[in-house]
């Protein structure tokens, strides 16, 4: 079997931000975080819940398993019983995310997705970040407009706002980050096979703290590559997310 490519690196470090996670909704938003959640199920967190993205949750196969109605759904979002993996426009040091605009939000350059359900997500469950592309567009100091909230302001905002919220991880189509630091901060965790801290740095608009050595994201296993790529993603559709 030939060496995992860029694309699968980033399929592992997603489904790595499941793992543990327990009976959760696992909410992959994207082709390569639905990619990862679907492995993470197949293999060392079984007890996740998939949903056909509607209203049906459903088996490895897709064979629906139950029905999943809006006010249920309502529960578990507000109980930190979901992992959101949502995509960010810009994300900023300290995890927040703009998906809404870019400028000055009551004249903006360019219009987006909008805030949507992003405040609700961050708030009420933990959510992590897939960013197809790092650059210092999207990793910026500070976003234009605050729609996933960050660790700073979730703390400005006290205890009803942080009950819940945590992020897990930021997956980029060059490392996995996160904010384990004194202050928050986000912080290299590895990067994958070819990339240097100096390469990530320069794609970053903030300083990223780095503890220790920096390793590589971990290298899929022969059985998760088979699965990837003869189970879940036989067409290779992940490589027009991230070209290996």
């Amino acid at each position: 079997m030939r060496t995992a490519g860029r694309s699968e690196y980033c399929v592992i470090a997603c489904a790595e931000a499941w793992r543990e996670n327990g009976e959760v909704l696992a909410s992959p938003m994207g082709l390569i975080p639905s990619i990862g959640a679907r492995l993470a199920k197949r293999t060392f967190s079984p007890g996740l819940l998939l949903t056909d993205g509607e209203a049906m949750l459903v088996g490895l196969d897709g064979t629906v398993e139950g029905w999943l109605p809006y006010r249920r759904h309502l529960t578990m979002v507000t109980g930190g019983r979901r992992h959101v993996m949502m995509g960010a426009s810009q994300i900023d040091r300290h995890g927040n995310q703009n998906i809404s605009c870019i400028g000055d939000w009551r004249r903006p350059a360019r219009q987006l997705l909008g805030v949507r359900g992003a405040p609700v997500n961050t708030l009420n469950n933990p959510v992590s970040y897939w960013v197809p592309r790092h650059s210092t567009r999207t990793f910026v100091e500070r976003v234009d407009m605050v729609c996933g909230v960050g660790y700073d302001n979730a703390a400005a905002a006290g205890p009803s706002a942080t009950r819940y919220h945590r992020i897990p991880r930021v997956v980029s189509d060059l490392g996995v980050f996160d904010f384990e630091t004194p202050d928050r901060a986000m912080r290299i965790v590895s990067l994958h096979p070819g990339v240097s801290v100096g390469q990530v740095r320069e794609a970053t608009g903030f300083d990223l703290a780095v503890t220790g050595e920096v390793p590589c994201t971990r290298e899929p296993t022969p059985d998760e590559l088979r699965l990837i790529r003869t189970v879940i993603d036989p067409a290779g559709l992940r490589e027009r997310e991230v070209a290996s």
